[in-house]
């Protein structure tokens, strides 16, 4: 059993508690001494019952300068090993400790993969046996200091090692007690810089403004993101909706304060209303006996984001609408009344307006939803900032990748240019990757591996059988057609069309196009 007893700093209370536990034959195995300020003392007592510990607590409570006895899981050297283990298992990237003989101590999960041994198994192995001509403890006793991003190959792998010497505070040599060694693989540096630079440019920084149009949108939502307010974002998908969304909570009150994002569109009716609102205890078969908590309450004080808003259920669209309303809602199975406050930031790829005109979404949301409003363009309509933004994209992909920043031909930006983009910005940036990924030094047009689905087609279903002269004849009348019924005279439309009125009377009786009755 493990007690905690906290007390005060005296001379002699030691020496009062140990007399106390000798008079009732327990044993203590280890002791520390811990707490925020040392005031508490930690004994480890394996022969300890609860018995005893019941008849002892009064005793020891009444030494002078003792305040309270109690029972604790772990030690605070038991914690801290526990935590640091959990912490080093969590890193993706080996962390050994050698000693300054040049044996491991200890290493993480990650370093033992790479050794191809148990964690248990490392303790005492040379790390001589796997690192070329590298020899760590006499490095350490020449530099005395951090070394970082030194380049090592281990077991045939090339890293880019920190190293973190352990010293005392003393300045003779025998201080050092061996070193930390972190190890990079050096053919995902270019990836962790581009991951780093990524977290680096926060809020509206990380959105490239390149196009007149995109830094009009910027400007707007730098006005409306202050404001406590609903806000619906419109835009194709792929223009950055997600994006622009955490630029306007993080530049708001609230930046400081969660953010979450669900995505409604393919999401069944039960299980997008318990991510939402969560559910009570025993809710329904196979739910968990505590309940759960739903995304509204994880955000408490932050702003929760709906993508794909317009393919909410009926029934979830009427819980929003009295959550926006009441600031309050029932988690699933249950009757209690959470009361919250959580800003709420939609997306959508679809018109509301008119889904609301076809009775497919309710009115109040959509009017709830649209107090302030957004319109991301497509890349089709931000060509003039096209230039940059391909460059921009070619320095993160050659960076993730680990390559030389590639030329761009001058055909490419060209194709670039020509493409209607049916997946906007991020279809750009992923064809880009794969680019600086194909090419070798130059991006051209052959690297640019394109669709061609969702390409405009500009006749539409217009048949083109037949021979020139028809086509054109089909083409000539269903474009009188069209064109008559709101031009519905042969001098109207001939001015419609910049031909004298002869001319039409003439088309008009040659395809049998007449004014309706």
């Amino acid at each position: 059993m493990r007690i905690k007893i906290l007390c005060q700093n005296r001379v002699g209370i030691l020496r009062d508690m140990l007399n106390l536990l000798v008079d009732y034959g327990i044993n203590v195995a280890r002791g520390e001494v811990g707490g925020e300020h040392g005031n508490a003392v930690y004994l480890l007592c394996p022969n300890l019952m609860n018995l005893q510990l019941q008849a002892l607590r009064p005793k020891m409570e009444a030494l002078p300068g003792v305040f309270e006895v109690k029972r604790v899981s772990l030690m605070p050297s038991e914690r801290h090993h526990l935590e640091l283990n959990a912490l080093l298992g969590a890193l993706e990237f080996p962390v050994l400790s050698i000693d300054m003989a040049g044996g491991i101590v200890a290493a993480n999960r990650a370093a033992a993969q790479l050794l191809g041994v148990r964690v248990d198994e490392v303790p005492g192995m040379s790390l001589s046996r796997y690192a070329e001509d590298f020899d760590l403890p006499e490095l350490v006793r020449a530099n005395r200091a951090r070394i970082n991003g030194l380049r090592v190959t281990i077991k045939g792998d090339v890293f880019l090692a920190d190293i973190a010497p352990l010293q005392s505070e003393h300045d003779d040599s025998e201080a050092l007690a061996g070193a930390v060694l972190t190890l990079h693989r050096a053919d995902r540096v270019g990836e962790r810089i581009y991951n780093v630079r990524k977290q680096e440019l926060r809020g509206f920084d990380s959105i490239f403004q390149s196009s007149k149009v995109m830094a009009a949108v910027v400007r707007e939502a730098r006005r409306m993101a202050p404001l406590d307010a609903p806000l619906l974002i419109e835009g194709e998908t792929g223009t950055g909706k997600e994006l622009l969304a955490r630029a306007c909570h993080l530049s708001s009150p609230r930046g400081q304060s969660p953010f979450m994002a669900l995505n409604c569109a393919g999401l069944p009716e039960s299980m997008a209303e318990t991510e939402l609102f969560g559910y009570g205890p025993g809710a329904f078969e196979g739910a968990r006996p505590e309940g759960k908590l739903g995304l509204l309450e994880l955000t408490a004080g932050g702003t929760l984001f709906l993508d794909g808003v317009g393919e909410m259920s009926t029934r979830l669209q009427a819980k929003l609408v009295r959550f926006l309303q009441n600031g309050c809602f029932r988690r699933v199975g249950s009757d209690e009344e959470v009361y919250l406050d959580v800003r709420v930031i939609c997306a959508t790829q679809v018109d509301l307006s008119e889904l609301c005109a076809r009775g497919e979404f309710r009115q109040d949301l959509y009017h709830r939803l649209n107090v302030l409003s957004l319109h991301i363009p497509p890349l089709r309509e931000c060509m003039d900032g096209l230039e940059p933004l391909v460059a921009h994209f070619l320095d993160q992909a050659s960076r993730q990748i680990g390559c030389p920043l590639p030329r761009l031909a001058p055909q490419t930006l060209e194709r670039l240019a020509g493409y209607h983009w049916p997946g906007n910005v991020r279809q750009l940036e992923n064809t880009l990757f794969q680019a600086v990924s194909l090419c070798e030094g130059e991006v051209r047009p052959e690297h640019i591996r394109l669709p061609d689905y969702g390409a405009p087609q500009p006749l539409g279903d217009f048949s083109l059988e037949g021979d020139l002269d028809s086509i054109l004849g089909r083409f000539e009348k269903a474009v009188l057609e069209e064109l008559f019924a709101r031009f519905p005279s042969s001098r109207q439309l001939g001015k419609r069309l910049g031909v004298s009125h002869t001319t039409i009377a003439n088309k008009l009786r040659e395809y049998g196009i007449r004014a309706e009755k």
